[in-house]
């Protein structure tokens, strides 16, 4: 491997990991490192310049009808009508100027799209089809011509809701069960019973969508292998076109903080063993690996149309629009959002603030994060390496017109050397125990200036 440095990489060492479960990186940088910054730049200057022939239309949604145990996501439970009414008001005020600043700079067409939160089925059927309609008549997106994938749950997958999700054209819809075992699910403070879990996913094959998601958690206080098999066996009997396994994160101001020891080293252990079953049950199903957490049933259209099924947990290249607060956006320069929180009392207040916020504020980008020529090879790296398919020497070149060997010698030593790395002629990809420390391996290419970002960053 190269030892030179180019001047324009920041020259960074990596801490040496010490647990396999560090950070997901779902996106670089983390929306803890965005900040609220003088500098507000016109929309229509942040899309100038930028290709708007393949967008992909991201909307959040931040309501839930409960707050799991893990959950640090940007939502709001037990939301009434009238705020679910007024932030759709607000959602389409949105969208509108939007909309014209990337007509200002040509045709914007979206390939993609997706209803992510929160729970988008939170919002009634009539409210999805307000949505539905933003998108369609203010936004401009054709959700029946493109793949467009949809959160749900348990208790909001009802009939009328997938009817209507169905009618508009979702191609994919993941439900979070995280686990079919009723005591698990109260572990992970989450109230819910199997046979819920079991009508919603009855109705949801039912509906036939092209790509059914079952969502599940390893690591909850108590889980084994023969638990974790009833859950597995128990998505598997659905056949769903995907399976994602998720490990369990404890983070600050969530349920599960005050009474999880997150520095116990057994439960590293437990996780890891726990990964590895589900990995080798689920290849053994018949079912393909794509990422650490992504496993896709072979023969299905999770796997024929894996470039387009749906918005991935990597896909954060140039050419995201995000609409509703906690959506971010990601152009060449710049990724930016509102504000975020995990706390309920700021988490409302953002969303009141939102809801009360002129039109002509839209126009600007708020909390921001300004990307430089180092960051975006760091995302590039992040996005293809933690990827089942790896990282293609030739692809980076093409881009940035040098090796990510070269640009990042420490980070991919170290990675080779604790054998998680192999090399396949122009190929860089993850080891079966290298995607096995995929969390930790995410947070070693981090810029010094993110992680100063990320450490300063007060939670709310």
């Amino acid at each position: 491997m190269g030892t030179s440095l180019p001047l324009h990489i920041s020259r960074t060492v990596p801490d040496e990991p010490t647990t396999p479960y560090k950070q997901y990186v779902y996106a670089y940088p983390h929306q803890k490192a965005y900040r609220l910054g003088a500098d507000r730049p016109l929309l229509t200057d942040v899309w100038a310049g930028e290709r708007l022939d393949s967008l992909s239309l991201y909307v959040h949604v931040p309501f839930c009808e409960m707050r799991c145990g893990f959950c640090n996501l940007f939502t709001r439970t037990g939301a009434p009508e009238e705020v679910t009414r007024d932030f759709l008001s607000t959602l389409e005020r949105q969208a509108a100027v939007t909309r014209e600043a990337l007509e200002a700079n040509g045709t914007p067409r979206f390939t993609l799209a997706a209803f992510g939160g929160g729970t988008p089925t939170y919002l009634t059927a009539d409210e999805l089809v307000r949505l539905c309609d933003i998108c369609e008549n203010v936004m401009g997106a054709d959700l029946k011509g493109v793949p467009w994938s949809v959160e749900t749950s348990p208790a909001t997958a009802t009939a009328d809701r997938i009817a209507v999700l169905a009618e508009r054209g979702a191609t994919r819809l993941s439900i979070g069960v995280q686990s079919f075992v009723d005591e698990e699910a109260r572990a992970a403070i989450r109230p819910q019973k199997r046979s819920e879990v079991d009508a919603a996913l009855s109705r949801l094959k039912e509906a036939a969508f092209p790509i059914l998601n079952i969502d599940l958690i390893y690591g909850i206080d108590g889980q084994t292998e023969q638990s974790f098999q009833v859950s597995l066996d128990a998505a598997l009997s659905w056949e769903p076109e995907e399976i994602y396994l998720y490990p369990l994160y404890v983070r600050p101001l969530t349920g599960l903080m005050a009474r999880h020891d997150t520095a116990d080293e057994s439960w590293d252990e437990q996780r890891l063993r726990l990964y590895r079953f589900g990995r080798d049950h689920l290849l053994a199903a018949g079912y393909r690996q794509t990422s650490m957490r992504v496993f896709s049933r072979v023969g299905s259209a999770a796997v024929d149309s894996a470039d387009d099924s749906n918005i991935s947990e990597y896909n954060q290249q140039a050419g995201m629009v995000g609409l509703g607060v906690g959506a971010r956006s990601f152009t060449t320069d710049l990724h930016y959002t509102t504000d975020y929180a995990v706390a309920v009392p700021e988490v409302r207040r953002i969303i009141d603030d939102y809801i009360a916020t002129p039109t002509e504020e839209f126009r600007r980008a708020q909390w921001s994060f300004r990307m430089d020529d180092d960051e975006r090879r760091r995302m590039f790296v992040l996005s293809m390496l933690l990827e089942a398919d790896g990282l293609r020497v030739d692809r980076y070149r093409n881009l940035f017109g040098s090796l990510p060997q070269d640009d990042f010698p420490a980070q991919f030593a170290l990675v080779v050397e604790r054998g998680w790395l192999e090399q396949d002629g122009g190929l860089l990809r993850l080891t079966p125990e290298g995607m096995a420390w995929a969390d930790a391996i995410g947070p070693l290419f981090f810029s010094a200036r993110v992680n100063q970002a990320m450490t300063s960053y007060q939670e709310r």
